[in-house]
């Protein structure tokens, strides 16, 4: 974290387990854009915005993105909280 402890850098490992890697795409993609992650032999190796003419997802990769999201909402809901309010 930094000196202020305003920013903690993440991995994109991290952020995509979360599923908010998924949540930006949705979004992206009602505007033809995308994040595109290339992994090789599990890691990450790229990763780099993208017009695209897909529309978002089916509905498995959707249901199991959306745990993701609701897990990490109920782990980390309480922070959340209080790093809004102050």
């Amino acid at each position: 974290m930094n000196e202020d402890n305003m920013v903690t850098p993440k991995t994109w490992d991290e952020f995509r387990a979360t599923g908010l890697f998924f949540l930006a795409n949705q979004l992206l993609h009602v505007f033809g854009w995308a994040l595109v992650m290339n992994i090789e032999d599990g890691k990450i190796t790229s990763v780099f915005p993208a017009r695209v003419k897909y529309r978002g997802f089916d509905d498995e990769a959707q249901t199991e993105q959306h745990i993701k999201i609701a897990t990490y909402m109920a782990e980390n809901g309480t922070v959340l909280l209080e790093e809004a309010k102050s």
